[in-house]
């Protein structure tokens, strides 16, 4: 399944519209917030159709994933959308990842834990946020909003005295050269991160950069560091190989757009998150040029000065000594 999906859920009292367009969506909240009556109105509509008074306005089929039989339901459902309540365990469990990894459905999973086994964007993290009043005429409104939000626009832009790497792969290699005179230390995965920040004391700027597109099973914990320590800094960008896309060091006519409408792009059932998607598409278009990439180690033509100073500047709020 491909694109963004338009999704209406509405009775007489309550109203939901939203999009999703990734493999995994999580939806996060307080009790009563209204996460578990979406998905409750879902179920009403599918068992009972319009006798259940809920209307489902969506382009792809809904369902909801529940119980002991999840795993057969889920090999009957193709090209849909698949919606999961809160208190279901299997969605902890690496056999419900697996499960999903090459399926054509999108994800939304009401829950409040991380979630370790799975590739979630931060960007795809919601709560629901609900405008009006309840018993009027009008149906109170529910959007999602992002509950996310990674600045400290004072301190931009930023010169960080250290950085904090999530791999040990290209992207280290390549922060580490242009680093210069800063440490630069290598998490070696991103559950790592959360054990070096309980380890070091920060007095002065440290920069963190990880895969945004699938670091959210963390963000919950390393964002009470951040907001609790000024010196603290996120930079996600979905990954390093879209860091290298959106350079603009590669010119392709498609690119652009590529970047701009990533979810028209990007085939669930072929790519767990867009960060494999985005490592597959910059392996493609530079396997014949002196850029070809390889994750495991950083061709060094991408340190050449003009190249390295491209890439630097396309982090427009990260200044590196040296780069800029």
């Amino acid at each position: 399944m491909y694109g963004i999906h338009h999704v209406i859920v509405q009775n007489g009292n309550l109203k939901y519209e939203f999009d999703i367009k990734r493999n995994i969506t999580i939806l996060k909240g307080d009790s009563a917030s209204g996460k578990t009556t979406l998905i409750e109105m879902i179920q009403e509509y599918l068992i009972n159709g319009i006798d259940s008074g809920v209307s489902l306005s969506c382009d792809v089929s809904c369902c909801v994933l529940t119980g002991n039989l999840w795993k057969e339901q889920l090999g009957r459902t193709k090209n849909s959308i698949v919606f999961i309540d809160e208190g279901n365990r299997f969605v902890k469990s690496l056999e419900f990842a697996e499960a999903i990894k090459k399926t054509s459905n999108y994800y939304v999973i009401v829950t409040r834990e991380n979630l370790e086994m799975l590739p979630i964007s931060v960007d795809e993290i919601y709560g629901i946020r609900s405008s009006g009043k309840y018993g009027t005429l009008t149906p109170v409104y529910h959007e999602f909003y992002r509950i996310y939000d990674f600045g400290k626009k004072e301190t931009y832009p930023l010169q960080p005295s250290s950085m904090i790497v999530e791999d040990s792969n290209s992207g280290y290699e390549f922060f580490s050269a242009v680093s210069e005179n800063i440490p630069c230390i290598s998490a070696k995965g991103k559950s790592n991160i959360f054990h070096i920040l309980c380890e070091k004391t920060f007095d002065q700027h440290t920069l963190i950069i990880a895969d945004g597109a699938a670091f959210g099973s963390q963000i919950n914990r390393i964002e009470r560091f951040v907001k609790e320590n000024n010196f603290l800094h996120l930079y996600l960008p979905e990954s390093f190989e879209w860091l290298l896309l959106n350079s603009g060091i590669l010119k392709q006519s498609k690119l652009e757009d590529i970047l701009m409408n990533t979810a028209e792009y990007v085939e669930s059932e072929k790519y767990f998150s867009w960060e494999q998607y985005f490592t597959d598409l910059l392996v493609q278009l530079t396997k014949d040029s002196y850029l070809k990439y390889n994750k495991k180690k950083l061709n060094p033509n991408y340190l050449q000065p003009t190249i390295k100073k491209r890439i630097i500047e396309s982090m427009k709020e990260i200044e590196l000594n040296g780069c800029k």
